[in-house]
């Protein structure tokens, strides 16, 4: 953490990076004002009444947007629908070969994947609004629900959006850091004081236990936020490092290679990537019943309404972690493709042959710190449930996802101060 201020105190010195530095922090309140505009027509305390009555199948979007689902205004929906877009178009990267080729093109052909991502954030932004509206909007309407209100509504949801869009698009081209994740992170950090208030309202009133039993709770609480922040920020530094040695080889009167070096892989390669997909899987049932059916009844559907509140759901949801993460995993990093390229550039494990035997040696690696990885995201990510055995508190903001987000965003952005300070150093020397 010291480090982390003392760069970002050094980066304010150099008057290009505090630039850039005050455009971010001014586009992100741009984004915090923005979460308090109300969409025009709308009953903001009956909208809240039915966003209660929906049980908590909404906790994550309010996360994420900060509070903005809450107050149901123009960013409530914030910028879900463009990740969701860029994991489809990831996705079809790798299925389709067309878009494989164009993603291969260079600059303009990751600016036409990027535009193609635009257009799918609007019409996801779209659906989705659409299916809010008609699933639990519609009846805090102000004068009942009409066409004109439906589009009001629909296209204030889906600006909101595209501005949340663009503005994390000039944030990531003028700012420090990437745009879109920033923006997730300023939504999630903006629930601090609301989180940390109701623990503290919780110890008051002795929902953590009574006398010396509360406060040691509560001592026992913030050891294990602090403990999850050095777990995930350990994890999301730690790499295993493959040594590897490039064999001597004369190029006209130079000599090449003869030197040693190492193949980083990441502990957790995948990223929270695979949280936010297991979680799509299983908030989908009660999405779908909380904007299509909210007024069903029945033992199947209360069933499912409650499933996220049984040992079940914990389990179910640490699989789908594990399970993503090691499909993320496989299909961003080929072993075989990297076995290759060390063999054209002369390349070689000691102590293990090129070509197939070091693919195997490599997937074998990966292998094994891939277990290791999806096994503590299914541990943080199932951690909130698991506290709440023993403890009253039913909405640990830190848990799980928000963590690896916050650190993975501050880490990222550091990093990036970081370099940008290291190449003004270098052109320093030059000039």
């Amino acid at each position: 953490m010291a480090s982390m201020l003392q760069t970002v105190r050094n980066a304010w010195k150099i008057p290009d990076l505090r630039r850039k530095i005050m455009i971010t922090i001014g586009l992100l309140l741009v984004f915090r004002l923005g979460s308090f505009i109300p969409v025009p027509g709308l009953d903001k305390q009956a909208f809240e009444q039915l966003a209660s009555q929906s049980g908590s199948i909404f906790g994550f979007f309010d996360i994420i947007t900060g509070g903005a689902f809450a107050l149901a205004t123009i960013f409530a929906m914030s910028i879900t629908p463009y990740i969701n877009s860029s994991i489809i178009m990831n996705l079809l990267t790798i299925a389709i070969p067309a878009l494989e080729r164009l993603q291969k093109e260079g600059e303009e052909g990751r600016k036409k994947i990027a535009q193609m991502t635009r257009y799918g954030t609007v019409i996801l932004a779209f659906v989705q609004a659409s299916a809010l509206y008609f699933g639990l909007i519609a009846p805090a309407v102000k004068g009942g629900s009409t066409v004109l209100s439906y589009f009001i509504v629909t296209m204030s949801f889906t600006a909101g959006t595209a501005f949340l869009m663009w503005l994390g698009e000039q944030i990531t081209e003028y700012g420090v850091g990437n745009g879109i994740s920033l923006i997730i992170f300023a939504g999630i950090i903006s629930r601090a004081p609301s989180g940390i208030m109701s623990v503290i309202n919780l110890f008051i009133s002795g929902g953590l236990g009574e006398g010396i039993l509360g406060f040691l709770m509560l001592l026992f609480v913030i050891a294990v936020f602090l403990g999850i922040i050095a777990a995930v920020v350990f994890v999301q530094q730690a790499e295993r490092r493959i040594p590897v040695q490039y064999a001597k080889r004369v190029v006209g009167r130079k000599m090449y290679g003869g030197h040693n070096t190492h193949l980083p892989i990441k502990v957790n390669l995948a990223g929270v990537i695979p949280i936010i997909f297991a979680l799509s899987l299983m908030i989908f049932p009660q999405t779908i019943i909380g904007f299509f059916f909210p007024n069903a009844e029945g033992k199947m559907i209360e069933f499912i309404l409650n499933f996220n509140s049984t040992v079940w759901y914990a389990l179910l949801y640490a699989l789908l972690v594990i399970f993503f993460t090691f499909f993320y995993t496989m299909v961003y990093f080929n072993p075989v493709e990297v076995a290759n390229n060390l063999k054209k550039n002369g390349g070689f494990i000691p102590g293990i042959r090129p070509g197939k035997p070091t693919s195997d040696y490599i997937a074998s690696v990966l292998n094994k710190i891939t277990w290791f990885g999806a096994l503590f995201l299914a541990t943080v990510t199932v951690f909130p449930s698991i506290l709440q055995l023993f403890t009253n508190i039913q909405n640990v903001w830190f848990g799980g996802t928000a963590v690896l987000i916050l650190v993975g965003v501050a880490l990222d952005s550091v990093k990036q101060i970081e370099s940008q300070m290291l190449m003004r150093h270098y052109k320093g020397f030059l000039e």
